[in-house]
Parts: structure tokens; C-alpha cells; sequence
């Protein structure tokens, strides 16, 4: 009888087969088909940013190439956003949880670090600046640490990403689609499935994406939400040329509990300027696009007009009786000549002077670039005056960045929900011991983790169950190495209050008091040293 029952499990059907992978795919045409506008303006931009303006522009901007205003630009605008690069400190919602969130907030980083995130938050950065939005993609990797698996966040290609059209939040798209090319000889390796296909090409006809010349299989991960016992599951599917190659619903260990418990996308997208009624942006190249334009057709103009007035060229009549060659040859001493050179048989030519005017167009559409990006001289450390102090530098430069500081927010907000899906993976997936080498400033000791103390629990009132309690922890962001020249006005700042005998023991009121009203990085240190009368 047990054999009986198991053979006729094993004759169920699928949940997810080819017809649903079929209807998937319908639904990922249409998807492509909303986003195509996003994924051509993209493609254009990146011309721009090489330099490489196309058809539209005219003949002299083309062969002289782009200027590099715009590329200034942005490469300015990145390194103030490295100069921020992110960190996480995990704050408790409540006092029992306080343990568990200052391990959290020593474990993330080295998490982080072993993904390169900082290379990843780079590169993203270049492709947020540029288009206008970038994702970051939290998955649980069961490859990583030699099979035992961990989390891993890293850069993953807009292009390849795939949504309802007109959600303005990713997570409320019904679907999401992720697009990989994969040597196709080593999916037949990895799935059975795939190597038994009936066909080795798909029908030309058919929805899916097939092989191409090159070995490369079309591959598509399918995430999508649904509700299981009144409550909202993430599932997810792999497939390519119509076979499935997994499935979590067709998979008994996940089929009710659906693939990440957190029941989100585990994508990430940080935008630059927001286009209202969706879930992207557009970024510097939109913005600086047209001055950059101009800037490089009055410089392929000047470029040709120097080029003209440069060369020595002259009228002559057909009867002037000289031999061309002769007369172009200057390693010639002697040009012979028919009859007299007179001035109306052999005249220079001669080029108006320049207009000054144009110049001061160029540099006030020079200056609209700086201006609509946010790159004015002073963010640069262009100063003039006479000003030397880093505070007074500081100062000026942090009043002429408010649009940086903007951008460094929205990026700093993607980074809280980087760590937030990180934080549930280890909820999920963290259930052995790990050991974890945390950093600090007198050397470094080793902690080990794991998932026990933020798993949820239940909670019990008067010995029944009331509901299930699960440790919530809010993110707190800040920049993980400051720039040179903050560090020099914080010690500016230290030396001016040691000056003024803020740090005299005579003076602890009043200097508690300053220090109230005061804000600056380590103020609670410092705070907490003046109170005990000294450093220790």
C-alpha cells in the first residue's frame, strides 16, 4: 500500500510545467516590450558618455570626437560619493534585542566585504550617475564558502531586469524577470533536464530564447508572489527553451514556504531623479546632454576655423604661369615663373578675424553644464580670495553640494535596503555556526554567529500562543571613511576647542554644555570623557 501511495505522488503533476513557464514567457515579452524605452535611452547614453554622438550630430563633432565637461561631471560626482561610502549600524527596536543588533552591526560589514561590496557600490555608482537608476541583487548563494553557502549582494545589470510596467515600487510588480546568458554546454552539465530536451534549438517560431552562434543559452530566473494560507510567498523558477530547470513550487521544501521568507525581490534599485509613475530615473547624461552638445559643436567649429586661418592659401589665376608643384615644394630655393607675378594674378587668402563673442558662448554654455550638474568650481577646490582654512573650504564646498549630498541620500536609503534583505537571509539561511573576524582598533577578535537569537519565537499569555515575535532591527547609515579634507576640519575643530580650554577640568560645565550643541562624529566619546574629568 505505501508503495501504491508513492507511486501515485510521484504521478502528480507539476505545479509549475511547461505550460506555466509558457505563460511566464508571454508575460516577460510584454514586460520587455514597457521597458523598451528605458533600455534604448540607455544604450543611447552610454554613446554619449564614449563620446560618440551618432547621426544626429553634425560631420566636424563626429570626427573631432566629445569634449570631456560632461565626463568631468560625473567623474567628480562619483568620487564625492565614494568618498561616502556606506556602512550599517543595526539599531534594537526593543531592550532585549540589543545583543543581537551589535552583533549584526559587527557582522554585516565583513559580510559586505567578502562580496567586494565596495567594487560593486562603485561600479553601480558609474551606471546610477550615468542612466539614472542601478540595482543591487541579495541572494542566498549555496556555492560560496566552499559549499556552506552565504549571502551574496552584488551588481546586477539593469538591462537584464525585467518588471511591470508602470509600478513605481519594484516589490508591487506581480513579476520579476532576471535575464542570463549561460554557456549552453555547461547547462546540459548542471540540468539533466535541459541535456534531455527533445529539441537542441527551439522552433523559430517559438517564445523562448534559444541557442545562438556563439554556445550561449537564454536562461530566465522568474520570481513571482502568491498566497498560500492568507499569506504572501515569494516563489521562484528557472528555465530555458521552454524546460524547467527548477522550481521551488515543484520543490517539497519550499512548495508552502516559498523561496526567501522575507517574501521580497531580492533586487534593489537606487535612482538618481525619479520619472514619476515608475520605478527608475534618469541621470547625468540626460541632464548635461544638450550643453555638452553645443560645447562640442562650437568646438569642432573652432577646431575648423583654426584649421582654416592656420593654413597659408592663395588665389591665382589659371595664366599665372607657375608651376603648382614647384610652388608647394618649400625644400625649393628657386620656383620658376612665366612672365611677371603681379598682385591680382596671386593674392593670400584671407580669414576674418575671430569674433571673441563665440568664446564667452562657449564658456557660458560651459558654465550651464557645471550649473545643471552641480560641478561648480568650488566643489572641485577651484577657490579664489585667498582661502586657505580647511573649515572655510569645507564650508563652501558643503554649501555648493547640496545636490551631491541629495543623491548621497538616495543611495544611502538603497543601501538600508541592501542590509535589510541581508538581514533576513542570515534569519533564514544561518542556522550553523559561523566565525566571523571582526576589526577594530587595537587588532581584531573572532565572533561567532548564528541565526538562533533573531529567529521568530512565539509568545505565550497565560499559557496560550498569541502571536509570533520576531526581532526587528532599523538601519542606520553613515559614511564608512570620510574625505581628507573633513578629517583635516575635525582636527581644526579639536585643536580650536583644546585652545579655548574646552577640555580644562575647571571648565566641564560649560564645556558639557558646548557640546550639547554641538554635532560631530565621536561627540558621545568625547561627552563621555569630559564627564570623567579626562581621557583615560
Amino acid at each position: 500500500m505505501q508503495i501504491k501511495e508513492i507511486f501515485k505522488k510521484k504521478q502528480e503533476p507539476l505545479a509549475i510545467g511547461v505550460k506555466e513557464i509558457t505563460r511566464a514567457a508571454h508575460i516577460l515579452r510584454d514586460y520587455r516590450a514597457g521597458k523598451r524605452s528605458l533600455d534604448a535611452r540607455i544604450e543611447q547614453d552610454e554613446l554619449y558618455w564614449q563620446g560618440r554622438y551618432g547621426s544626429d550630430a553634425p560631420r566636424t563633432v563626429r570626427d573631432l570626437g566629445g569634449s570631456a565637461w560632461m565626463f568631468n561631471s560625473i567623474a567628480n560626482r562619483h568620487a564625492d560619493m565614494m568618498d561616502h561610502l556606506p556602512t550599517c549600524t543595526c539599531l534594537a527596536r526593543e531592550p532585549g534585542d540589543q545583543a543581537q543588533a551589535d552583533t549584526l552591526s559587527a557582522v554585516i560589514p565583513v559580510i559586505l566585504d567578502r562580496c567586494a561590496f565596495e567594487a560593486t557600490y562603485s561600479d553601480n555608482l558609474w551606471y546610477k550617475l550615468k542612466h539614472g537608476v542601478c540595482a543591487y541583487g541579495v541572494f542566498w548563494n549555496n556555492d560560496l564558502e566552499n559549499g556552506f553557502g552565504d549571502v551574496d549582494v552584488r551588481r546586477v545589470d539593469v538591462g537584464s531586469i525585467f518588471w511591470e510596467p508602470g509600478v513605481r515600487d519594484l516589490q508591487d510588480s506581480k513579476h520579476l524577470f532576471l535575464l542570463a546568458r549561460v554557456d549552453t554546454e555547461q547547462l546540459e552539465q548542471t540540468y539533466p533536464a535541459f541535456f534531455d530536451r527533445k529539441t537542441k534549438r527551439p522552433d523559430p517560431e517559438s517564445i523562448f530564447e534559444g541557442s545562438t552562434q556563439d554556445g550561449k543559452t537564454q536562461v530566465v530566473d522568474w520570481y513571482y508572489k502568491k498566497n498560500v494560507d492568507g499569506r504572501q510567498v515569494l516563489h521562484y523558477c528557472k528555465f530555458a527553451e521552454g524546460v524547467v530547470l527548477y522550481a521551488s513550487e515543484n520543490d517539497a521544501a519550499y512548495a508552502q514556504r516559498g523561496w526567501y521568507d522575507h517574501a521580497c525581490y531580492p533586487i534593489v534599485l537606487d535612482v538618481m531623479y525619479p520619472e514619476e509613475g515608475t520605478c527608475y530615473g534618469f541621470g547625468m547624461i540626460s541632464v548635461a546632454k544638450q550643453p555638452q552638445i553645443y560645447i562640442d559643436r562650437l568646438d569642432a567649429n573652432f577646431m575648423e576655423y583654426a584649421d582654416w586661418a592656420s593654413k597659408v592659401r592663395f588665389w591665382a589665376k589659371r595664366s599665372l604661369g607657375v608651376n603648382e608643384q614647384d610652388f608647394m615644394d618649400l625644400d625649393r630655393r628657386i620656383v620658376e615663373v612665366e612672365g611677371d607675378i603681379e598682385e591680382e594674378k596671386l593674392r593670400q587668402i584671407r580669414i576674418d578675424t575671430f569674433d571673441q563673442g563665440l568664446l564667452t558662448l562657449k564658456k557660458l554654455k560651459i558654465d550651464e553644464l557645471k550649473e545643471t550638474t552641480g560641478n561648480r568650481d568650488v566643489s572641485q577646490g577651484s577657490l579664489s580670495g585667498g582661502i586657505t582654512a580647511a573649515t572655510a573650504i569645507k564650508a563652501l564646498q558643503e554649501a555648493g553640494n547640496k545636490n551631491a549630498r541629495d543623491v548621497i541620500a538616495a543611495s544611502n536609503r538603497a543601501f538600508v535596503g541592501v542590509v535589510t534583505l541581508v538581514i533576513e537571509l542570515i534569519r533564514q539561511f544561518y542556522d550553523q555556526t559561523r566565525t566571523f573576524r571582526i576589526t577594530k582598533e587595537n587588532g581584531h577578535e573572532y565572533l561567532c554567529y548564528d541565526n538562533k537569537g533573531i529567529l521568530a519565537t512565539t509568545v505565550l499569555q497565560d499559557g496560550k500562543e498569541t502571536y509570533m515575535r520576531k526581532p526587528v532591527f532599523d538601519i542606520a547609515v553613515k559614511a564608512r571613511v570620510a574625505d581628507p579634507l573633513s578629517r583635516e576640519a575635525a582636527n581644526e575643530l579639536a585643536l580650536t576647542l583644546y585652545e579655548k580650554g574646552a577640555f580644562d577640568p575647571a571648565q566641564r560645565e560649560q564645556t558639557l554644555i558646548l557640546l550639547e550643541m554641538m554635532d560631530f562624529d565621536g561627540i558621545g566619546k568625547i561627552r563621555q570623557m569630559v564627564k570623567e574629568g579626562g581621557a583615560k
